[in-house]
């Protein structure tokens, strides 16, 4: 389960929590624009968009759960299991693997409404990457500096959804979370008044009680419901350390605790690595479950020339600071 947020901040901010509970050996991956990048239904761009993000990378393929390109469109990845499904090729479309998806945006488009337009032509299809890679059940988040969509591919057929909280989750059907949110309309940043009864002398007794009701439960609609509010609500700070720094408070309150969500016999869900991109500046910035300490990689630094992926090991290992000697 995952929860994916875009905020402007002057700059503007996309990141994501992944929550599993196995690694994938996931790694920073910088994918150069002359990287021959080549699709199962016949295309291969052997030039376009550098691309920057999380991924595992199988037989020399990156398999990206969240990036953003060197134009500033961003896009995640998440869960959607039990609503997802992928359609035979068809002719006239362009056919596109689940896991395609991703690589398959953010090295032609530079803009939402790029993507929208190329969405437009996708038919999203049932190919394993391999025997022991089978498709995941997905549905995407796509945002820029102006707008942000999200993408799902169900029984019906593919639906792109405005997003007007920047804010997803798994399930359900985006369009039902959305609505959802009618719910908790009565939520405020700000002290409650008595609305109760005009009979009663009732009283605020501790500070936040303006957000009674925000759900505190680990399911997706709750994560969502949570995220929004805190999203929407969140003061913007000037300058990258407060803004990032801001950016990453608001996914701790979706962040998983190891213990906390079990899925199966010594198997618990827990938050593997959280990520913050600066699409303005090319940075993707991201912390893991063992080591809270900032860690980033600016695309503007490397080779957007190249032909060849460079990868940055996960700094996985726990940073404790002693401050008296």
């Amino acid at each position: 389960m995952c929860t994916a947020v875009t905020m402007n901040m002057g700059d503007t901010y996309f990141g994501r929590t992944l929550d599993y509970e196995i690694s994938h050996g996931e790694q920073v991956t910088f994918m150069p624009r002359n990287f021959p990048l080549s699709f199962r239904h016949g295309k291969i761009l052997t030039n376009h968009y550098a691309i920057e993000g999380m991924a595992c990378v199988a037989e020399g393929y990156p398999l990206y759960f969240d990036a953003f390109n060197e134009k500033g469109l961003a896009m995640a990845g998440l869960n959607f299991v039990g609503y997802a499904k992928y359609h035979a090729p068809v002719e006239g479309k362009n056919n596109v693997a689940s896991f395609e998806l991703i690589p398959w945006i953010l090295a032609q488009c530079a803009t939402v409404q790029e993507a929208k337009e190329l969405l437009d032509r996708i038919n999203l299809t049932a190919d394993a990457f391999s025997e022991t890679l089978p498709p995941a059940q997905l549905h995407w988040m796509i945002g820029d500096s102006q707008e942000t969509i999200v993408v799902e591919s169900t029984s019906a057929g593919l639906k792109v959804y405005s997003n007007p909280v920047g804010v997803v989750t798994n399930n359900p059907e985006f369009e039902d979370q959305l609505f959802l949110l009618n719910n908790y309309m009565h939520l405020s940043p700000r002290d409650p008044e008595n609305s109760f009864s005009p009979d009663l002398d009732l009283k605020r007794y501790s500070r936040g009680m303006g957000a009674l009701g925000l759900p505190g439960d680990l399911s997706s609609q709750s994560r969502f419901v949570r995220a929004a509010f805190t999203k929407l609500n969140a003061r913007c700070p000037e300058g990258e350390g407060e803004a990032v720094n801001q950016f990453f408070h608001v996914m701790e309150v979706v962040s998983q605790t190891d213990g906390c969500c079990q899925v199966g016999q010594g198997q618990f869900e827990k938050t593997l690595y959280t990520s913050c991109c600066n699409t303005t500046k090319g940075i993707y910035y991201y912390t893991t479950y063992f080591n809270r300490r900032i860690s980033g990689v600016v695309m503007g630094r490397e080779n957007l020339d190249g032909k060849e992926l460079k990868q940055f090991p996960l700094q996985e290992k726990p940073e404790l600071q002693i401050l008296n000697g």
